[in-house]
């Protein structure tokens, strides 16, 4: 069944064509994500889809008896209203029930004869489950005060209620961009289960690629204003994106080169010779169109030298922070070493971001010392929007910190140039920075602190906004960092690749310091969950303060602790199995040389494995 058709559709910004001549359609069951770079019109293409703006050429149609339930990414509220009045404000039948209900239960002078109407009614509605599925929605969007006015809301908050929002409606057709910026892990994994069901019909813009290789079914690239689709995962849509564009790279060349004849032979007819070939002519103007295609330019390239290390980096005694009775930080030490690599998680409202704070001195803790060694340099790539005044230009926002930037390879390029690294062609330089999308401006702002060649990186939410192709590059740049990398990210596939050990955020200011990334911490917890209490693992223990380890020593992860115990009872039962046939064979107890010849065989290739798993062990002994 067709939900959703859009046909020739086309919007423009200026004299900027951001897609044209456009067709899409979406089916019940269908749950497509829609990818592409900063800027290419993704966001734009979902307001277009769901009727918040209407295209300029040609038309969407949705099918008349389906609802559609839209989150953007600046959603829109009644601002006077309360959380709860702005959640149940949908046109429901048994919505306005529970409501009521809600609202009779909190008014003490409800009568007993209207509450006892309003519990027939519910029963009627078989409202109650529905009640319940409200309230688990609510809870974990952590949403608990609900008469808090939205007015009040951050900006983060303001998303998790338009979510509960849209959920609650239970649309046939959920339109939603970016729907995992500002939630905690715990959250993000209950909603990829929530919408992959095969009943979800679903279009979104996501740049997180676990949540999108698990939600959806299809893939839809928008680039350079056209859509191409691919039926599969992100793994596959990679494979098929790069086989794409080197098909259409030789294309535009082969047109090019055709191109270049063409026109010598249309220079050199006659003017009144020109009507006698006009199918050459026609031919021509079409070949022009297909030369003319923008072939992918150079990639996104992040590279700065970073400022030499010192031994000391940050030394954290016994730190503890509170707000009023809320303990965010409650008796924290940690010594970093050179090339630390630290992720940090745990649930909204932790204190993240406050921890990041008093690190880099912006908040003083309320106990306990925070030192800075004397040659670091911190680069803090913050959550907040990038400031900036209506007359800046983008050149502008970046010469404020430095006109000239050193290259990793020491070669120094000019604020221009480093622009250009970041995909900011020169006429787009003098753009002004309130007419770029908001993933530039997230890219605008990462280059503002890369440019001040840091060697301890504090990221914080760095993926909100990014594209994937710049999530790649952005990932690769930080795998080869030489300095200190300490990030908060709800990206898990971002997380696992870049992090060795994390801090989790557990609530009541307890943080601890688990050695391996965020799947092997799932893994640890699903782990506790299925042993009785007596036999959980400790959790590893907290660094103790001021004891550096020597540079380059490091904690054994938690996969390689998994590992160590494994070789243990490998190198066990091949040393069993190695005394079974040194008896066997000196025994004297057969003659048969083929035998004889097949114990020798294994006995030796034994003596292989266990010298290769009996090294691997003295490896994994030492950081153990």
């Amino acid at each position: 069944m067709n939900y959703l058709s859009a046909e020739n559709i086309a919007k423009s910004f200026g004299d900027r064509w951001l897609f044209k001549n456009l067709n899409f359609g979406l089916s019940q069951g269908q749950r497509v994500a829609l990818v592409g770079v900063n800027g290419s019109g993704k966001t734009t293409l979902l307001n277009v889809l769901a009727g918040k703006l209407p295209p300029d050429e040609g038309s969407v149609s949705t099918r008349k008896e389906i609802t559609v339930g839209y989150l953007g990414q600046n959603p829109e509220f009644d601002e006077e209203l309360t959380v709860q009045q702005n959640i149940f404000s949908g046109q429901s039948e048994v919505l306005d029930l529970i409501r009521d209900y809600e609202a009779a239960l909190a008014d003490p002078s409800t009568s007993a004869a209207r509450m006892q109407q309003l519990m027939e009614r519910m029963e009627e509605l078989q409202a109650w489950d529905f009640e319940l599925k409200v309230k688990q929605i609510l809870s974990k969007l952590g949403i608990n005060n609900l008469d808090t006015p939205v007015k009040t809301l951050s900006g983060g908050q303001r998303k998790r209620v338009a979510m509960a929002r849209v959920l609650i409606e239970e649309p046939d057709l959920l339109i939603l961009d970016e729907p995992t910026n500002h939630l905690d892990l715990d959250t993000i994994e209950w909603l990829e289960n929530l919408l992959s069901t095969q009943n979800t019909t679903l279009l979104m813009v996501t740049h997180d690629r676990y949540f999108l290789d698990k939600v959806a079914n299809e893939i839809a690239e928008l680039d350079n204003g056209q859509l191409y689709t691919y039926k599969g995962n992100y793994s596959y849509f990679v494979e098929k994106k790069a086989a794409r564009e080197e098909s259409e790279a030789a294309e535009t060349e082969k047109a090019r080169n055709l191109m270049r004849k063409e026109l010598d032979w249309i220079r050199r007819q006659p003017k009144a010779r020109g009507t006698k070939a006009k199918y050459r002519v026609d031919a021509f103007e079409e070949l022009k169109e297909k030369a003319a295609k923008k072939v992918a330019g150079p990639a996104l390239e992040l590279s700065v030298k970073t400022t030499r290390q010192g031994g000391k980096i940050i030394e954290v005694d016994h730190i503890s922070k509170s707000f009023g009775e809320k303990k965010i930080v409650d008796n924290f030490s940690y010594v970093f070493k050179k090339k630390d690599r630290i992720g940090i998680v745990g649930p909204n409202g932790a204190g993240k971001s406050t921890f990041l704070n008093m690190l880099t001195g912006k908040l003083a803790p309320d106990s306990g010392t925070v030192e800075a060694g004397q040659t670091t340099v911190f680069g803090y790539y913050t959550q907040d929007e990038l400031t900036f005044k209506e007359d800046q230009r983008v050149i502008d926002i970046v010469k404020e910190i430095a006109e000239v930037v050193e290259m990793a390879n020491g070669e120094v390029i000019t604020a221009a140039q480093f622009l250009q690294h970041f995909q900011f062609a020169p006429p787009q330089q003098y753009t002004f920075v309130s007419k770029l999308s908001g993933g530039e401006k997230r890219r605008l702002q990462l280059l503002r602190v890369l440019i001040k060649n840091p060697n301890f990186l504090i990221l914080d939410e760095p993926t909100n906004d990014l594209d994937i192709i710049t999530l790649n590059i952005l990932e690769d740049f930080l795998l080869n960092f030489n300095g200190c990398l300490l990030m908060v990210s709800h990206d898990r596939y971002f997380m696992d690749r870049l992090v060795d050990h994390l801090f989790v955020f557990e609530g009541k200011g307890k943080i601890r310091n688990f050695p391996g990334n965020y799947t092997d911490y799932r893994e640890w917890l699903k782990e506790q969950e299925n042993q009785p209490a007596e036999q959980k693992p400790a959790i590893p223990a907290p660094v103790a303060p001021k004891q550096e380890q020597p540079s380059g020593k490091r904690k054994a992860t938690y996969n390689e602790k998994k590992e160590y115990e494994t070789l243990e009872k490998e190198i066990e039962q091949l040393e069993a199995r190695k005394t079974e046939l040194t008896e066997a064979m000196t025994a004297g107890t057969t003659t048969d040389h083929t035998q004889l010849t097949s114990w020798a065989t294994e006995l030796e290739t034994i003596n292989e494995q266990l010298e290769e798993k009996e090294f691997r062990w003295l490896e994994l002994a030492e950081l153990m």
